[in-house]
């Protein structure tokens, strides 16, 4: 059976190593960047490709699906082009900068009935998907308060993530998306509301309209009276590369993903009872290929759409009611 023909757009290191997790799952049929750098050192990749410069030019190879890893203001827009096109979609976080863009993709994606993925790579890691199955096999059992930790001790390099405009805003769309989607995903994607939010810049309470924020908190509430506690931030000064952490309380027991090496890449799970703890998930783990290969797969069986890409939207949302809650 032939493999799904896919186009490219956005060849960053991203989607360079999106590109190359997939290689034996797909034909690559185009590489599409504005920047000839990035197009050049993609194209060693797949000599076979079409090398272009924006997204109509791939789209004209009629693939089956294109992987989008643009600047997040072009997510949406990109997405929606490639849907109408009748093209499968894997596009990086954030699918669009607010829910009412998210919503659009989606209902793109479902009045074509074609897939869409968003690259939540998290749940992706070896740690959160055995912390997911202990939580469905009730280990610990009701889960009554989650504590979500993603804390960066540098920034992102690119110039555009620090434009509200561009961005949709700062280290809660860029990581705090994260830890919300890890926190809905392992406990089956309650109903969750916004009760208290803190936005910060520079050491300050608050940020003008037009600016991203460098560290945000915030405490949100499920139907049944789960806690979760966020916090995140660009750097903040960890004392390592990052702490990244999300700890499920439960009655009968506690689960806990970390980053013991204090970088972006090795991560373990453990399960707690009392005062003893149980390694359940270890690195090395090649967790960030995960979500893509996944799609890939899924792209070579049926290119129709998931009702799951509904929880994108309900993200998208939570993300939108904690900036809201915040700039009170």
């Amino acid at each position: 059976m032939s493999r799904p023909r896919v186009a490219f757009v956005g060849l960053g290191w991203i989607g360079r190593h999106r590109m190359e997790g997939i290689l034996d799952l797909v034909e690559p049929v185009a590489l599409a960047d504005p920047f000839p750098e990035s197009r050049e050192e993609a194209s060693p990749l797949a000599p076979q490709a079409l090398v272009c410069e924006t997204l109509e030019e791939a789209l004209a190879t009629k693939p089956d699906g294109v992987v989008i890893a643009t600047p997040s203001a072009l997510h949406a827009e990109q997405s929606i082009a490639a849907l109408k096109a009748g093209c499968a979609v894997f596009c990086q976080k954030p699918l669009g900068r607010s829910a009412a863009e998210v919503r659009e993709v989606v209902d793109t994606a479902r009045a074509g009935n074609r897939l869409l993925h968003v690259d939540l790579s998290y749940r992706g890691t070896a740690a959160l998907r055995a912390i997911r199955a202990a939580l469905q096999r009730g280990e610990i059992g009701k889960v009554f308060a989650v504590d979500l930790v993603f804390h960066n001790a540098y920034g992102p390099g690119k110039p555009w993530f620090y434009d509200k405009a561009q961005s949709g805003g700062g280290p809660l769309m860029d990581l705090g998306v994260h830890l919300v989607d890890s926190a809905l995903w392992c406990l089956d994607f309650p109903k969750v509301t916004c009760t208290t939010a803190e936005i910060y810049g520079k050491g300050a309470a608050g940020v003008s309209p037009d600016a991203v924020e460098d560290y945000a908190s915030a405490t949100l509430r499920t139907e049944d009276g789960t806690t979760l506690r966020l916090a995140c931030s660009w750097n903040l000064h960890a004392g390592r590369e990052a702490v990244i952490e999300a700890h499920f309380h439960g009655t009968e027991g506690g689960l806990s993903l970390t980053n013991p090496g204090g970088d972006f890449y090795d991560f373990e799970a453990r399960r707690h009872r009392g005062t003893t703890s149980e390694r359940i998930a270890a690195p090395p783990d090649p967790w960030g290929i995960a979500m893509i290969r996944d799609w890939a797969t899924r792209l070579g069986q049926d290119t129709s759409f998931d009702p799951a890409a509904e929880h994108y939207v309900e993200l998208s949302r939570v993300i939108d009611d904690i900036y809201a809650t915040g700039a009170r």
